[in-house]
């Protein structure tokens, strides 16, 4: 992963913006059950935590919503994101622009570091991630070198800039399907949970009980009759809609607002 080294006392204004991801789909909020949490919110706590330890507080907004490309990322919800004024910001997204059959990583690259430039030149630290491995995954393993190719993208401009990485793609906790969701795009409250640990070491902290990537007991085995049932419940009920609305132009984020557009303190 790349470091950075929080400030003395904590950082004071977290902004997180990107895409279904950041919005925490679908790890499900006990407290709020028609709203999701997600490893954004999880980490704005343990930063929230470090900063009171050192005299601090911090603010926290997400702007992320789901479906959304990176041209909104780096458009509206950067434009947003800056007029807060922040002291950290973190930026995931290009996964949805990568599923497009012409998608052209070197713009979606550019695109990102110009992002990271303004956030830079605002004295913003910024922290970013790779996406995961899809060798697995269904569907999206069709293009997993593309994946590939804009963690590489990612690591080089964390390196130009001074970025910190979330690094998902070596991260072998989300090669297990256990870190994830029915649907299987989108992590489960455990995955959220590794990456919130995971973006916290990577801004310099140390989690004192916890290992973002601490092994599994074996998983159990199941027969291919049973894999089969299950691959077609996951064909009906997740990807048929998830086709249908790719071919009808539609996002599953329509008419969503940020689901926290103001800082506050992290609940």
């Amino acid at each position: 992963m790349s470091f950075l080294t929080p400030p003395e006392q904590g950082w004071r204004r977290y902004v997180a913006i990107g895409d279904s991801f950041t919005e925490g789909m679908n790890d499900v909020d006990p407290q709020r059950p028609e709203q999701f949490r997600g490893w954004a919110d999880r980490l704005a706590a343990m930063l929230d935590e470090a900063a009171r330890e050192r005299g601090g507080s911090l603010d926290y907004a997400n702007l992320a919503i789901r479906g959304r490309k990176l041209d909104d990322i780096v458009g509206r919800q950067l434009d947003h994101a800056l007029e807060l004024e922040p002291d950290l910001v973190s930026i995931v997204g290009g996964g949805n622009d990568i599923l497009r059959p012409r998608a052209d990583l070197g713009a979606l690259a550019a695109q990102l570091e110009d992002a990271v430039v303004r956030l830079r030149e605002s004295g913003a630290d910024v922290l970013l991630a790779t996406p995961t491995d899809p060798k697995d995954a269904p569907v999206i393993r069709a293009v997993r070198g593309r994946h590939a190719m804009f963690a590489a993208s990612i690591w080089s401009i964390a390196r130009r800039h001074g970025c910190a990485v979330i690094d998902q793609w070596g991260m072998h906790a989300l090669k297990d399907w256990r870190s994830w969701s029915e649907d299987r795009l989108h992590m489960n409250s455990d995955g959220h949970r590794r990456v919130a640990l995971a973006a916290y070491t990577a801004l310099g902290y140390s989690p004192v009980d916890a290992d973002p990537d601490a092994p599994r007991s074996p998983a159990p085995s199941i027969s291919r009759s049973q894999q089969w049932r299950n691959d077609r419940e996951w064909a009906t009920v997740h990807l048929r809609p998830w086709v249908g609305r790719r071919l009808t132009g539609r996002s599953s984020g329509d008419g969503r607002p940020p689901k926290r557009p103001l800082l506050t303190p992290p609940e």
